[in-house]
Protein backbone atom coordinates (compact mmCIF):
# COMPACT_ATOMS: atom_id res chain seq x y z
CA UNK A 1 0.00 0.00 0.00
CA UNK A 2 1.70 3.19 -1.28
CA UNK A 3 2.48 5.74 2.04
CA UNK A 4 -0.35 8.21 0.95
CA UNK A 5 -3.07 5.62 1.26
CA UNK A 6 -1.94 4.85 4.59
CA UNK A 7 -2.13 8.37 6.10
CA UNK A 8 -5.08 8.61 4.20
CA UNK A 9 -6.63 6.03 6.51
CA UNK A 10 -5.39 7.33 9.38
CA UNK A 11 -6.93 10.44 9.28
CA UNK A 12 -10.11 8.72 8.23
CA UNK A 13 -9.71 6.19 11.60
CA UNK A 14 -9.18 9.73 13.54
CA UNK A 15 -12.37 11.49 11.99
CA UNK A 16 -14.26 8.40 12.39
CA UNK A 17 -16.42 8.36 16.20
CA UNK A 18 -17.15 4.85 15.62
CA UNK A 19 -13.30 4.16 16.83
CA UNK A 20 -14.18 5.80 19.87
CA UNK A 21 -16.95 3.86 20.97
CA UNK A 22 -15.69 0.34 20.26
CA UNK A 23 -12.80 1.81 22.31
CA UNK A 24 -15.10 2.65 25.65
CA UNK A 25 -17.10 -0.91 24.67
CA UNK A 26 -13.63 -3.20 24.76
CA UNK A 27 -12.63 -1.35 28.30
CA UNK A 28 -16.08 -1.79 29.59
CA UNK A 29 -15.83 -5.52 28.74
CA UNK A 30 -11.94 -6.29 30.45
CA UNK A 31 -13.54 -4.15 33.81
CA UNK A 32 -11.43 -1.10 34.19
CA UNK A 33 -12.92 1.71 34.86
CA UNK A 34 -10.85 4.66 33.74
CA UNK A 35 -13.34 7.94 34.64
CA UNK A 36 -12.43 10.38 36.90
CA UNK A 37 -14.85 8.81 39.82
CA UNK A 38 -12.95 5.64 40.11
CA UNK A 39 -11.28 4.95 43.19
CA UNK A 40 -7.52 4.77 43.91
CA UNK A 41 -6.20 1.44 42.90
CA UNK A 42 -3.15 2.25 44.69
CA UNK A 43 -4.73 3.42 48.51
CA UNK A 44 -1.48 2.68 49.65
CA UNK A 45 -0.12 5.91 48.85
CA UNK A 46 -2.89 8.07 49.93
CA UNK A 47 -1.46 7.00 53.39
CA UNK A 48 2.05 7.95 52.19
CA UNK A 49 0.83 11.65 51.02
CA UNK A 50 -1.10 11.48 54.71
CA UNK A 51 2.30 11.27 56.28
CA UNK A 52 4.06 14.08 54.10
CA UNK A 53 1.61 16.51 55.41
CA UNK A 54 1.64 15.53 58.93
CA UNK A 55 5.74 15.72 58.33
CA UNK A 56 6.13 19.61 59.19
CA UNK A 57 4.61 19.01 62.19
CA UNK A 58 7.36 19.62 64.56
CA UNK A 59 8.08 16.55 66.98
CA UNK A 60 7.88 16.64 70.76
CA UNK A 61 11.64 17.76 71.99
CA UNK A 62 13.63 15.62 74.26
CA UNK A 63 14.72 16.09 76.50
CA UNK A 64 12.29 19.25 77.04
CA UNK A 65 14.44 22.46 77.22
CA UNK A 66 16.86 22.86 80.11
CA UNK A 67 16.54 19.97 81.21
CA UNK A 68 18.75 16.60 81.20
CA UNK A 69 17.40 13.31 82.04
CA UNK A 70 19.68 11.68 84.61
CA UNK A 71 17.90 8.03 84.98
CA UNK A 72 21.00 6.43 84.54
CA UNK A 73 23.04 7.52 87.39
CA UNK A 74 20.25 5.35 89.52
CA UNK A 75 19.72 1.73 90.27
CA UNK A 76 16.37 0.22 90.17
CA UNK A 77 14.58 -2.05 91.73
CA UNK A 78 10.87 -3.28 91.58
CA UNK A 79 9.04 -5.46 94.47
CA UNK A 80 7.88 -8.44 91.90
CA UNK A 81 8.28 -8.89 88.32
CA UNK A 82 6.73 -11.43 85.66
CA UNK A 83 9.50 -12.70 83.69
CA UNK A 84 10.93 -10.95 80.83
CA UNK A 85 8.98 -7.74 82.38
CA UNK A 86 11.23 -6.51 84.84
CA UNK A 87 14.02 -3.01 85.17
CA UNK A 88 15.02 -4.23 81.92
CA UNK A 89 11.38 -3.85 80.22
CA UNK A 90 10.80 -0.68 82.44
CA UNK A 91 13.95 1.38 81.18
CA UNK A 92 13.65 0.21 77.55
CA UNK A 93 13.36 3.30 75.33
CA UNK A 94 10.58 1.29 73.10
CA UNK A 95 7.20 2.31 75.16
CA UNK A 96 5.63 -1.16 74.08
CA UNK A 97 7.51 -2.76 76.92
CA UNK A 98 6.63 -2.26 80.10
CA UNK A 99 7.29 -3.78 83.89
CA UNK A 100 4.45 -5.97 85.13
CA UNK A 101 4.37 -7.06 88.68
CA UNK A 102 4.26 -10.33 90.09
CA UNK A 103 2.33 -9.90 93.94
CA UNK A 104 0.08 -8.45 96.26
CA UNK A 105 -0.47 -4.56 95.81
CA UNK A 106 1.50 -2.03 96.81
CA UNK A 107 3.59 -2.68 94.05
CA UNK A 108 6.74 -0.48 94.46
CA UNK A 109 9.43 0.63 92.25
CA UNK A 110 12.97 2.04 93.64
CA UNK A 111 15.13 4.22 92.40
CA UNK A 112 18.34 4.60 94.04
CA UNK A 113 20.61 7.37 93.30
CA UNK A 114 24.73 6.85 93.73
CA UNK A 115 24.76 10.58 94.59
CA UNK A 116 22.81 13.47 95.68
CA UNK A 117 21.02 14.66 93.02
CA UNK A 118 18.48 17.91 92.68
CA UNK A 119 15.17 16.49 90.38
CA UNK A 120 12.69 18.96 89.24
CA UNK A 121 10.93 16.82 87.04
CA UNK A 122 9.19 13.43 87.08
CA UNK A 123 6.83 11.99 84.20
CA UNK A 124 5.40 8.31 83.75
CA UNK A 125 3.63 6.65 80.73
CA UNK A 126 0.56 4.99 80.79
CA UNK A 127 -1.45 2.87 78.07
CA UNK A 128 -5.16 2.40 79.60
CA UNK A 129 -5.47 1.49 75.86
CA UNK A 130 -3.98 -1.93 76.05
CA UNK A 131 -3.07 -2.78 79.63
CA UNK A 132 -7.05 -2.46 80.52
CA UNK A 133 -7.36 -3.25 84.06
CA UNK A 134 -3.10 -3.65 84.42
CA UNK A 135 -3.39 0.12 84.07
CA UNK A 136 -2.83 2.11 87.56
CA UNK A 137 -5.59 4.63 89.22
CA UNK A 138 -3.45 5.99 92.61
CA UNK A 139 0.03 5.98 92.29
CA UNK A 140 1.96 7.76 95.65
CA UNK A 141 5.89 9.21 95.11
CA UNK A 142 8.10 9.28 97.79
CA UNK A 143 11.56 11.02 98.33
CA UNK A 144 14.26 10.60 101.07
CA UNK A 145 17.52 9.79 101.84
CA UNK A 146 16.87 6.16 102.63
CA UNK A 147 13.99 3.97 102.69
CA UNK A 148 14.17 5.20 106.48
CA UNK A 149 12.85 8.62 106.48
CA UNK A 150 11.56 8.56 102.84
CA UNK A 151 8.08 11.15 102.99
CA UNK A 152 5.58 11.45 100.43
CA UNK A 153 5.36 14.14 98.10
CA UNK A 154 2.95 13.96 95.50
CA UNK A 155 -0.11 11.67 94.41
CA UNK A 156 -1.59 11.24 91.31
CA UNK A 157 -5.46 9.78 90.75
CA UNK A 158 -5.83 8.69 87.20
CA UNK A 159 -8.78 7.25 85.19
CA UNK A 160 -8.18 5.37 81.81
CA UNK A 161 -4.71 7.30 81.29
CA UNK A 162 -3.03 7.27 77.74
CA UNK A 163 0.45 8.99 77.51
CA UNK A 164 2.94 11.06 79.25
CA UNK A 165 1.90 12.32 82.92
CA UNK A 166 4.20 14.97 85.01
CA UNK A 167 4.04 14.37 88.83
CA UNK A 168 3.45 17.83 90.62
CA UNK A 169 5.58 19.02 92.48
CA UNK A 170 3.37 21.39 94.37
CA UNK A 171 4.24 19.88 97.99
CA UNK A 172 7.84 20.41 97.56
CA UNK A 173 8.40 23.99 96.99
CA UNK A 174 6.31 27.15 95.27
CA UNK A 175 5.92 27.59 91.86
CA UNK A 176 5.81 31.67 91.10
CA UNK A 177 2.53 32.09 88.75
CA UNK A 178 4.46 33.92 86.26
CA UNK A 179 6.59 30.78 85.63
CA UNK A 180 3.80 28.48 84.92
CA UNK A 181 3.17 27.03 81.26
CA UNK A 182 0.24 24.99 81.67
CA UNK A 183 -2.30 26.91 79.43
CA UNK A 184 -3.37 24.52 76.44
CA UNK A 185 -1.76 26.16 73.56
CA UNK A 186 1.12 27.57 75.29
CA UNK A 187 4.50 27.75 73.59
CA UNK A 188 6.24 29.47 76.82
CA UNK A 189 9.98 28.06 77.65
CA UNK A 190 9.81 27.22 81.62
CA UNK A 191 12.52 28.68 83.34
CA UNK A 192 14.00 25.29 85.22
CA UNK A 193 15.92 27.82 87.69
CA UNK A 194 12.78 29.08 89.24
CA UNK A 195 11.12 25.57 89.85
CA UNK A 196 11.51 23.69 93.27
CA UNK A 197 13.86 20.94 93.28
CA UNK A 198 13.64 17.96 95.56
CA UNK A 199 16.62 17.05 96.90
CA UNK A 200 17.23 13.07 97.29
CA UNK A 201 18.94 9.53 97.25
CA UNK A 202 15.61 7.50 96.75
CA UNK A 203 12.82 7.83 94.85
CA UNK A 204 10.05 5.14 95.54
CA UNK A 205 6.86 5.24 93.39
CA UNK A 206 4.27 3.12 95.19
CA UNK A 207 1.41 1.87 92.72
CA UNK A 208 -1.74 1.38 95.47
CA UNK A 209 -4.38 0.48 92.96
CA UNK A 210 -5.59 -0.46 89.54
CA UNK A 211 -8.20 -0.09 87.19
CA UNK A 212 -11.32 -2.58 87.25
CA UNK A 213 -9.84 -3.78 90.58
CA UNK A 214 -6.92 -5.62 88.47
CA UNK A 215 -4.36 -7.08 90.99
CA UNK A 216 -1.01 -6.49 89.00
CA UNK A 217 0.24 -3.37 87.51
CA UNK A 218 2.05 -2.44 84.17
CA UNK A 219 4.39 0.66 83.77
CA UNK A 220 5.87 1.46 80.68
CA UNK A 221 8.51 4.15 81.58
CA UNK A 222 9.13 6.39 83.87
CA UNK A 223 12.19 9.25 83.57
CA UNK A 224 13.61 11.80 85.77
CA UNK A 225 14.88 15.19 85.21
CA UNK A 226 17.33 17.86 86.79
CA UNK A 227 18.58 21.12 85.78
CA UNK A 228 20.99 21.24 82.68
CA UNK A 229 23.86 23.72 83.67
CA UNK A 230 25.26 23.29 80.19
CA UNK A 231 22.29 25.01 78.75
CA UNK A 232 22.47 27.51 81.48
CA UNK A 233 25.91 28.61 81.03
CA UNK A 234 25.86 28.83 77.51
CA UNK A 235 22.67 31.00 78.21
CA UNK A 236 24.56 32.81 80.40
CA UNK A 237 27.38 33.39 77.91
CA UNK A 238 24.93 34.92 75.42
CA UNK A 239 23.46 36.85 77.45
CA UNK A 240 27.05 38.07 78.73
CA UNK A 241 28.31 38.77 75.23
CA UNK A 242 24.59 40.62 74.50
CA UNK A 243 25.57 42.90 77.06
CA UNK A 244 29.60 43.79 75.77
CA UNK A 245 29.13 47.65 74.88
CA UNK A 246 30.31 48.40 71.01
CA UNK A 247 33.67 49.53 70.72
CA UNK A 248 34.03 53.18 69.23
CA UNK A 249 36.38 55.77 67.58
CA UNK A 250 36.35 56.66 71.79
CA UNK A 251 37.36 53.62 73.11
CA UNK A 252 40.70 53.13 74.02
CA UNK A 253 42.57 50.75 71.49
CA UNK A 254 40.64 52.68 68.87
CA UNK A 255 42.30 56.03 70.27
CA UNK A 256 45.87 53.80 70.12
CA UNK A 257 45.20 53.19 66.79
CA UNK A 258 45.00 56.65 65.74
CA UNK A 259 47.80 58.30 67.68
CA UNK A 260 50.82 57.85 65.99
CA UNK A 261 53.74 59.25 63.87
CA UNK A 262 52.61 58.61 60.54
CA UNK A 263 51.50 61.35 57.98
CA UNK A 264 48.84 60.85 55.61
CA UNK A 265 50.32 61.81 51.90
CA UNK A 266 48.74 63.68 49.46
CA UNK A 267 48.20 60.53 47.20
CA UNK A 268 46.80 58.18 49.82
CA UNK A 269 43.65 60.74 50.38
CA UNK A 270 40.61 59.88 48.20
CA UNK A 271 40.66 60.78 44.97
CA UNK A 272 38.65 64.03 43.31
CA UNK A 273 36.51 64.18 40.58
CA UNK A 274 37.90 67.02 38.54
Amino acid sequence: MPPATRIQRARQSLDDPSIEIASEEATAEVGVDVSDDAGDPYPEYDDMEEDEEGADEEPDVFPPPGLKEISSLASWTVSTAKPGNGVAALRSPDPAHFWQSDGPQPHLLSIHFFKLVSVVSIRLFLDFEHDESYTPTKIQFLAGMSVHDIQEFAELSLAEPTGWFEVSFDNVGRIEPDDQSDDEGSSKVIDWSKRPVLRAFLVQIRILENHQNGKDTHLRAVQIFARDGTEQSKRAAVEAKAALPMRTASHPTAKRKEDNNIKVAAWMMDPDLR
